[in-house]
């Protein structure tokens, strides 16, 4: 080790936002460090970016040293942590590690996105791997997926543990328990750092037991007399087995309906994550089926407009229809952002007569994320010298940061996505800061923010468009009327036979002809044309539309 080593932390994505994450850790001096990233997920577009689903962290700053990236590590397979590796991994080209479950989601994404042969590697739970100074150790966490890793991640100049996604569920149904002998162990062997999740910070207690819920959604789907359809998150397959388990209990049989619901359950069942008495009928049968001897698992709790469940709202799924008497379970809690497509979708049942039941009236679902005192727990096993929250916006890492105090962590720094912190030697201690943006994927192509194509889309969504063709002679002069169309305009402004575009085009001619010259350019004419056009919408209207003005010359 030379005295010019450093251990830096590096979020480029998940500090301060819960999403995308992207975390990558450093060592050796500043102008020839290795790097290995641990996750590389996405967050959602929503109503301020028209025409984006996905947006994930811009890798910018790493790919530039891309030849010193020793390997891409995934803690699980939840998409804020996996979902851009298949669209970001062509510019990385590092080999990815990741446990069964996980690695299987992964390879579906890769072929999804016609990458061949990814260098993707299946490792064991527990297990442990040395890429250059890093030597990297699967712990054994609980989440609402299957197989949650922490990493114990040791260098010449410190041990840090990056817990990902966890929470502390005391009976699991579905996978192992929280490795809590390993856990302490980490604790007495020494921890520098520990990079920890915030997203329930400002929750007192614990997130509650799997086990519980489905004893919970046991008594709710027996009360029921007629259809009854469950939404959850797909990939939470724990939720999935309670809602079987819950359903054998009063002999219904359950239908998957959603692309994705049938992904995850086609990918446990290949890892062996599926128990041989998981079964399932397809919606051919169920549609035979007495109302109360049958039940559907959907995808959609959050609103998603093409997910099965909002399909079944608009009364326009091929194999389901609901009605009076029957009942929607929301077995999820709504993630912040979501509301309005959530209450929208719930209206849209109650509309159909259907009986709608959430989080807020009866015990159906618990977080995969640490309560306060889950937090206090997990310090209290490892014993971290310093507290690096991620994994929250800033208000939840600036409280779990002032947690940390409070439980006696000596140190804690703030992470933002950017900051390169020096966890050691001397540190922590913010060291420089890096560009760290966002991608958006518009349909198949992948476009940094700000660009002038999604700004553009931003102002028409907001005021619309006025169209304008102009033709001009040799001596500036109008040939032909000016032709105004309007794109995206309240049809009210336009009534009595069009006067507002009879009105735009008046204007338009009229600043044209008063500044007729011979020096008069398109870029001029373009420019004069649509200042006359945005001000008349805007004395109309009381917003200014964008204005798109084609110049012919003849």
């Amino acid at each position: 080790m030379a005295s010019s080593d450093e251990l830096v932390f590096l979020p480029l994505g998940g500090s301060n936002e819960i999403g995308m994450n992207m975390n990558l850790y450093g060592f050796g001096p500043e102008e020839d460090r290795q790097w290995i990233m641990v996750d590389c997920g996405v967050t959602f577009g929503d109503e301020t970016t028209p025409g984006v689903d996905l947006i994930c962290a811009d890798p910018d700053y790493i790919v530039s040293e891309k030849a010193d990236i020793l390997a891409l590590i995934l803690t699980h397979a939840h998409e804020d942590h996996i979902g851009a590796v298949a669209l970001l991994w062509p510019q990385f080209r590092c080999p990815v590690y990741a446990t069964a479950f996980t690695a299987a989601m992964v390879r579906r994404k890769f072929e999804e996105a016609g990458v061949p042969n990814p260098p993707l590697h299946v490792v064991e739970l527990g297990a442990r791997l040395t890429f250059g100074p890093f030597d990297i150790e699967y712990v054994t966490l609980t989440h609402s997926i299957p197989e949650p890793n922490g990493l114990a991640i040791r260098t010449p100049l410190g041990l840090v543990f990056h817990t990902g996604d966890w929470k502390i569920d005391p009976n699991p149904t579905l996978g192992e328990e929280t490795d809590v002998k390993r856990l302490t162990e980490l604790g007495e062997e020494g921890v520098l750092a520990m990079v920890c999740d915030s997203t329930n910070v400002f929750s007192a207690g614990e997130a509650g037991s799997e086990l519980a819920v489905r004893d919970s959604l046991t008594d709710l789907i027996g009360a029921q007399k007629g259809r009854v359809a469950v939404t959850t998150f797909a990939s939470n397959l724990a939720r999935v087995l309670s809602v079987c388990k819950a359903a054998a209990c009063y002999d219904r049989s359950v239908c998957l309906l959603g692309r994705s619901m049938l992904r995850v359950v086609e990918i446990a069942r290949d890892v062996g994550l599926l128990p041989k008495d998981a079964r399932f009928i397809g919606p051919e049968d169920a549609g035979y089926l007495p109302k109360d001897k049958v039940l559907y698992l959907c995808t959609g709790s959050q609103g998603e407009p093409r997910a099965a469940l909002s399909r079944i709202a608009r009364d326009d799924h091929r194999d389901l229809a609901l009605s009076e008497g029957d009942t929607v379970i929301f077995s999820s809690r709504i993630i912040p952002g979501n509301e309005r497509s959530i209450f929208n979708l719930q209206n849209q049942l109650v509309e159909l007569g259907v009986k709608v039941i959430t989080e807020k009236d009866h015990f159906i679902h618990v977080s995969g994320h640490p309560c306060r005192d889950e937090l206090k727990r997990m310090y209290g096993w490892v014993r971290p010298k310093i507290s690096v929250p991620v994994h929250g916006e800033t208000r939840h890492i600036n409280e779990h940061a002032a947690y940390a105090l409070e439980l006696g962590v000596p140190d804690v720094i703030e992470p933002a996505n950017g900051t390169m912190i020096r966890l050691a030697p001397d540190g922590p201690e913010i060291i420089d800061e890096v560009p760290a943006g966002r991608l958006f994927l518009d349909g198949r192509v992948l476009t940094p923010e700000g660009d002038a194509a999604m700004r553009m889309r931003k102002r028409l969504a907001y005021g619309g468009c006025v169209a304008l063709a102009v033709v001009l002679d040799e001596k500036n002069r109008l040939a032909t009327p000016v032709s105004a169309e309007l794109l995206g305009l309240p049809a009210a402004l336009d009534q009595d036979g069009g006067r507002l575009t009879v009105l735009i085009e008046e204007e338009v001619e009229a600043a044209l002809d008063r500044a007729r010259r011979k020096d008069l350019d398109d870029a001029s004419a373009d420019m004069i044309a649509r200042r006359a056009a945005r001000g008349v919408v805007a004395r109309a209207w009381g917003k200014k539309p964008e204005a798109l003005v084609s110049i012919v010359r003849i």
